[in-house]
């Protein structure tokens, strides 16, 4: 049999549960997963293989009207992300009000096959979720509609056997025993930010950025030295919480999220910088690493 390989772009509004549905189907934590909308940054690539065949999953940051430079970053990996595709993967809330005028449009610059993933539907009914589907199935004609729960992995397998059918014949994008396009630095970081958005209310995780400035590897132990990055000194006490007891809490909890990621002992000192209005200013997206 050829070998198939391909990029499968899951691509959809802010928490329709893309980043749930990328780890159910990878098998991996790969994304960070909070209640909160606008988690995922980064777009950020999950690897399956086989001998037969190399699938390569993007979970992407939700679709939405950008208002910082960062926004505009986010975004930008949503269109990469639509052009490299092999077969997109719309995520689709039960609950969404056929809101989705954003998310058409940057659909109308790709040709690839497209299913549909009306997702959350056991927070549904059958005949709410009929209805969902055949207003779908009439709006985009796509190849397959799917109902869904990436969080109870109800119709994963489904999903996945779609994908292997319309997956081209091609040689593997990269080497056979990669998960991920992202180094331990980025999962790190990405650890603290999602107990940002889980420990903190309002604007706080949304003016926040993680960057990890050391990370040093030793057989028994990862010690791990990170930065969080705030706009304002009144966020830089609200992370640091009264005698550091916010930022404490944070630490405890994702240096337990690395140790088991990585499978070793993680020492964790975490500094909070303040750098005014970064998420408008091109020099510093560069520099934390978006476009």
């Amino acid at each position: 049999m050829a070998h198939k390989a391909g990029f499968v772009s899951i691509i959809g509004k802010p928490n329709a549960g893309k980043s749930t549905l990328m780890n159910a189907l990878v098998g991996e934590k790969m994304s960070i997963i909070t209640p909160k909308a606008q988690t995922t940054r980064h777009r950020i690539l999950g690897i399956v293989n086989t001998d037969d065949y190399q699938v390569v999953f993007s979970d992407t940051p939700g679709i939405i009207k950008p208002h910082y430079a960062l926004h505009e970053s986010m975004m930008h990996q949503v269109e990469g992300s639509i052009v490299d595709a092999d077969l997109i993967l719309l995520v689709t809330d039960i609950k969404e009000e056929y809101d989705e005028q954003d998310v058409l449009k940057k659909l109308e610059k790709s040709d690839a096959p497209l299913a549909i993933l009306i997702n959350k539907i056991d927070l549904s009914n059958e005949e709410e979720v009929r209805a969902k589907a055949a207003y779908w199935q009439e709006k985009l004609n796509p190849k397959a509609v799917f109902a869904v729960s990436a969080l109870h992995d109800h119709n994963i397998k489904g999903i996945f056997d779609f994908v292997l059918e319309n997956l081209p014949e091609h040689p593997p994008y990269y080497e056979k025993d990669a998960l991920t396009d992202r180094n331990d630095r980025f999962f790190a970081s990405e650890m603290i930010r999602a107990q940002v958005f889980k420990q903190y209310k309002k604007e706080i995780p949304y003016s926040t950025e993680v960057i990890v400035t050391a990370f040093k590897e030793d057989p028994k132990i990862y010690r791990i030295s990170a930065e969080i990055i705030v706009e304002r000194d009144s966020q830089k006490n609200i992370i640091i919480g009264n005698k550091g007891e916010m930022l404490k809490i944070v630490g405890t909890y994702a240096r337990r999220d690395m140790e088991e990621f990585f499978q070793r002992k993680i020492f964790l000192e975490m500094f909070v910088k303040v750098i005014p209005d970064w998420r408008s200013k091109k020099n510093y997206l560069k520099k934390f690493g978006y476009e």
